[in-house]
């Protein structure tokens, strides 16, 4: 050992300091000094600051923890003891300071911490003093609770609801509107053409606008405050909970709140880590740190000796290639065969390690670990407060934002034209008076103020008039309906804008762990004795299928299966958060039960193991490689002591000197045990050719054998049992994290709908293509990269790569957000997916975040907008469908109110320009009815229809897209003009010879049954001609049209007074009911013309062509 100048126990020796260049270089990318630099802060007695142990948490830095002193360097530094815990009298004091140069001396100025306490002292369930205790720890390093998030008031969300453009520019017209509406009814008095007087309803029209925003205002707040409510209680659980801690060297339960840095913890199989830490002693602990990190496989926890030790033999493997034996720190000689361990150490994927990260669970094993940061700085706190940003705008709500400013601009600028020609045209009045003027001389000031508040008035009303007051009721309706019904898809939808997001997101970042696969490993192929293959889901003639598996086998051989299984497991049952039962232990050993219990029709696998009760175990280690159990059996009228084994497939096919006959003629007479042949040398190539061709499919191996003894061996090791050879080799297994059954249609469907799905992933890269490759959304020509590679590249390179790069593996969450912020920064509309704590932040960046409803860890769920209740992939295609069908009912409402917002302001000049009292064609009463009657109508109407297949058959809208497409305005305007001519031919030619009441009467019919048809028209906003197809499927539709028709009927005939009309006859209806149904065939015409002829100037159909290459290849 000491030829090369190491021992694995140096770290008890003084460390290099601050002029050690390879301590100060190994850290240099990180912000914060690791290297021994003693703090200059006099109220932190602590010989670590609270950065610090952030940063040797992050870097798992286990050198600088070497340097230190170790676990006892530790412990000192943080005022507290390895064995006994924090001492609760010692901090009721001021605490002495410890420097990291006391630390590097061994010295200690804390006397309790060299007291030497008997561990067998520990004395159970003592009361736990109050935080308030540790009052100067919590100075320095903080205490377990996250800050309170400010919960939003629902009068809270109504403010921000009012802080929308459009409903800007709603209360302002509201308001101008309502107080000329008061002013002319106060100081007007006007009657009609018999004489009768005009009821002041002026006011109507501004009171009705302010009621429409209320109602926006109201319905959208409520429903966000509900659905928040929703997911508050869907999370329900307790957030206090207690955990086993020891302090002043007795066992306490104190609260997870309470946690302290540099308290002694316990830790049993199944806890979940509350805090970050180190550890300290224990035995076979194993973490599954998958929700933390995305690494799927189970992560082992070691002293710090052990891990400097297996490190220190791992690096000699490059030259040496005898076993070392060496000396632990007690004294006590341990042949830890350490070049082979580290060897094979390092082919697996993930490293021993002493550190224990919060948020983990635990598989196996039990720890004591001190901890080491806790509240905010844990890794777990840090992931929860990176979630808390702010909201930032859809793209739909940019859009209505943009749309909102051009129509005011358009409203304001056609009401300042009409104020500029009816000035005018009264000064021409004025100056040169005429026979036919309705001017009368002389005149007074009080007629020129009249003069002038008609014209105004007028003019506000071009305002108001188009001012399409429905659409953001629209959108509210539209969202607030998909929500209800997509919760029936099972898509919890937190925030209400998340709907429309979706529905033109270009791309989809998926975790794979949890998320396109089930995050629990299977058996899903396997090989018994050397050619009884089976595999799941197979058609190939050779393979067994999964679900014929236990009817196939001997009995003789089943039997055995699930004897090997059940006794030969570290795995236990346990009761889950749901309270329903589940196995607990590592992945790969429930994976067998599971199998056992499914396939082979085992019974308990704990039934099974008090039949054949265990007469000695030898558990996993890294040198064997294996674990073994023996029990007793009765085979052939003698006792035999029968060792199950299980490890690693290529050892145990060396050490096999037979295998199991699956095929012997015995087993037609109904032998009662298995019978066995020789394992040749071909037999063993054929096996190990199997088990390279499972690794080609990322299938992880595991090999289970027996041997008998006629009695129990003496050997309390299992390495000599198996060096002994003589095993009988049961067959090779075939595990994996099995894909979720409908993933691979969910990817086919989102790739049909032009949604790019890429993997995001924390596992390694030939898993990572694997899993990729069965979904269909890794192909040729396509890119996988890891974390670390792409984070080295440059903004520009990145960006270049985006287009084919389908795989992030090895990915920390800092890489994944960095992938979602670079995808939006080239314009994509990014949906992230996930289940675990480390997809919080880029679900948080993302435009839409989905979390699993079950799997699904509370940070995953709270950062995301929404949650898939049946943790299905395939419900992200409905939630794609929903969103489509929200952005579509918008486009639909918006084609439908500008063409009727269009043409009522053409009216309105028109005519006001042409009467003689500058007063328009429409009244306020009835400019009323059609403009907020008839657009709450409609947006109801058309916020409803369900989605269609064929929404998924289309592309995405890119976000620079326009709101109103080319196929919109040629509607628009093509319905805009057929209506204004044909109103303005009845109005100013009178082919029918009507009186002039009957004719304004019969214009404002014909007007509101145009409007009413062309509702069936806009139901199609593509090329499709087939208006009606699925209109009975949506009752809203057909009720609103009725009691729209019915409404109009009612206005006519029994209006009088309130809306200036007079009665029509049947000739008359007639007319006005053919003039609107023929907007129906007019949208077929005008469907025929070319889009492109009205497509809006200076707009570029892609400003991404690579996203259109991107994405063709999947349409």
């Amino acid at each position: 050992m000491e030829k090369h100048g190491m021992h694995p126990d140096d770290h008890d020796q003084p460390p290099p300091y601050a002029d050690d260049a390879s301590s100060q270089t190994q850290h240099s990318s990180s912000s914060v000094d690791m290297t021994f630099l003693e703090h200059a802060d006099p109220e932190n007695p602590f010989a670590f600051t609270a950065e610090q142990l952030v940063a040797l948490m992050e870097r798992r830095d286990v050198d600088f923890l070497k340097q230190t002193g170790g676990l006892h360097g530790l412990t000192r530094g943080l005022h507290s003891h390895p064995q006994h815990g924090l001492n609760t009298a010692h901090e009721a004091q001021t605490l002495p300071r410890v420097t990291l140069y006391d630390l590097a001396d061994g010295r200690s100025q804390d006397k309790h911490l060299d007291e030497d306490e008997d561990e067998d002292d520990i004395v159970m369930d003592t009361p736990t003093p109050t935080t308030s205790t540790f009052s100067q720890r919590q100075a320095v390093f903080g205490s377990n609770v996250l800050p309170k998030v400010k919960v939003q008031s629902v009068l809270q969300l109504m403010w921000q609801a009012l802080q929308d453009r459009t409903l800007i520019l709603l209360t302002v017209a509201a308001i101008i509107s309502l107080a000329v509406g008061i002013y002319e009814d106060l100081t007007t008095v006007e009657y009609d053409v018999n004489g009768n007087r005009i009821p002041g309803v002026k006011w109507v029209e501004g009171t009705a606008i302010i009621l429409a925003v209320l109602i926006v205002v109201v319905v959208g707040s409520v429903n966000d405050y509900q659905k928040e409510q929703q997911f508050r209680k869907l999370n329900v659980k307790k957030e206090d909970r207690h955990v086993s801690a020891i302090r002043s060297g007795k066992n306490t339960a104190i609260s997870v709140h309470d946690i302290q840095v540099g308290d002694l913890l316990r830790l049993e199989p199944g806890d979940i880590v509350p805090a970050d830490g180190v550890f300290v002693h224990g035995q076979s602990l194993k973490c599954d740190e998958s929700a933390a990190t995305g690494e799927s496989n189970a992560v082992s926890k070691a002293t710090l000796d052990d891990c400097v030790a297996l490190r220190w033999f791992g690096d000699q493997a490059n030259s040496s290639a005898e076993t070392l034996v060496c000396m632990s720190s007690n004294g006590t000689s341990k042949d830890y065969q350490l070049i082979e361990s580290a060897l094979n150490q390092r082919k697996t994927d993930a490293a021993i390690d002493p550190f224990l990260i919060s948020g983990s669970r635990v598989l196996q094993g039990t720890c004591v670990y001190i901890v080491t940061a806790v509240g905010v700085r844990s890794m777990h706190g840090k992931t929860l407060m990176a979630l808390r940003t702010q909201e930032q705008s859809t793209p739909l709500q940019e859009k209505l934002d943009v749309l909102a400013g051009n129509i005011a601009k358009c409203g304001v600028s056609a009401a300042g034209l009409l104020l500029v020609i009816l000035l005018i045209r009264c000064v021409i009045n004025y100056t040169t008076p005429s026979a036919t003027s309705s001017v009368v001389f002389p005149l007074t000031p009080a007629d020129v103020i009249s003069q002038i508040t008609r014209i105004l008035i007028t003019a506000v009303t071009v305002v108001v008039v188009a001012v399409p007051e429905g659409l953001p009721l629209a959108v509210t309706l539209a969202l607030a309906y998909a929500t209800q019904r997509m919760l029936k898809d099972n898509n919890l939808v937190r925030v209400l804008s998340a709907c429309e997001t979706m529905g033109n997101a270009t791309t989809v970042c998926s975790d794979k762990t949890g998320t396109l696969t089930q995050n629990k490993m299977a058996v899903v192929a396997g090989t018994l004795g050397s050619s009884f293959r089976f595999s799941k889901d197979t058609s190939q003639p050779d393979l067994i299928d999964l679900h014929h598996l236990a009817r196939k086998l001997p009995t003789p051989v089943l039997h055995l299966l699930q004897q090997a299984i059940a006794v030969n497991t570290t795995a236990f049952e346990s009761i889950a958060a749901n309270g329903e039962p589940a196995l607990l232990g590592s992945k790969t050993e429930t994976a067998l039960i599971q199998f056992s219990q499914q396939w082979l029709h085992a019974e308990t696998f704990e039934s099974l193991r008090t039949r054949y009760p265990a007469e000695r175990v030898y558990p996993f280690t890294s040198a064997t490689k294996a674990m073994a159990t023996i029990v007793r059996l009765e085979v052939g009228g003698r006792t035999v002591y029968r060792m199950h084994v299980k490890g690693a497939s290529e050892m145990l096919v060396c050490r096999a000197t037979a295998l199991v006959s699956m095929h012997a003629p015995q087993y037609n007479e109904k032998a009662s045990d298995v019978e066995t042949r020789a394992m040749t040398e071909k037999n063993r190539m054929r096996m190990r050719k199997i088990i390279q061709s499972y690794a080609t499919r990322c299938l992880r191996t595991l090999a289970l054998a027996y041997k008998d003894f006629d009695e129990l061996p003496d050997s309390h090791d299992l390495e000599p049992l198996l060096l002994q050879g003589g095993l009988t080799l049961v067959g090779i297994m075939g595990i994996e994290d099995p894909l979720r059954p409908n993933a691979r249609k969910a990817v086919q469907a989102c790739q049909r709908a032009g949604v790019c799905v890429r993997m995001v992933t924390g596992d390694n890269m030939l898993t990572a293509k694997s899993i990729a490759r069965q979904c269909g959304m890794y192909t040729t020509g396509d890119h996988a990269l890891d974390g670390p590679s792409y984070r080295r590249l440059t903004t520009a390179e990145r960006h270049a790569l985006l287009p084919s790069l389908k795989i992030l593996a090895r990915s920390t969450p800092d890489d994944k957000r960095l992938l979602v912020e670079d995808l939006r920064q080239c314009g994509e509309i990014v949906a992230v997916t996930g289940d675990g704590t480390n997809d919080g932040p880029a679900l948080t960046a993302a435009d839409v975040g989905f979390a699993m409803g079950i799997a699904g860890t509370e940070v995953a769920k709270e950062a995301s907008h929404i949650i898939l209740m049946d943790d299905n992939f395939g419900s992200i295609v409905k939630a794609i469908s929903w969103g489509r069908c929200v952005n579509d009912s918008v486009k639909k409402f918006l084609q439908f109110q500008l063409t009727v917002n269009i043409t009522a302001v053409v009216l309105t000049l028109v005519s006001a320009m042409v009467s003689d009292d500058q007063t328009s064609v429409l009244t306020a009463v009835q400019l009323l009815w059609v403009n907020l009657i008839m657009d709450t109508f409609g947006a109801l109407a058309l916020a409803t229809d369900p989605p269609s297949p064929d929404m998924l058959d289309r592309r995405p809208e890119p976000r620079t897209a326009p709101l109103i497409s080319s196929r919109m305005w040629k509607m628009i305007i093509g319905q805009a003009v057929y209506q204004i001519l044909v109103i303005l031919a009845l109005l100013y030619t009178n082919v029918l010879g009507m009186p002039d009441t009957t004719l304004q009467t019969m214009v404002f019919t014909t007007f509101v049954f145009c409007q009413i048809f062309n509702e069936i028209n806009c139901r199609r906003i593509d090329a499709n001609y087939n208006v009606f197809a699925g209109l009975m499927r949506n009752g809203f539709f057909v009720a609103i049209f009725v009691v729209s028709v019915l409404g109009q009927v009612l206005i006519v005939q029994y209006g009088g007074a309130a809306f200036q009309t007079n009665p029509l006859d049947a000739t008359h209806w007639a007319v006005s009911l053919f003039i609107g149904v023929l907007s129906i065939p007019i949208g077929a015409l005008i469907r025929m013309i070319p889009d492109d002829l009205f497509s809006p100037s200076g707009l570029a159909l892609q400003q991404r062509p690579w996203l259109t290459a991107d994405t063709k290849s999947f349409v």
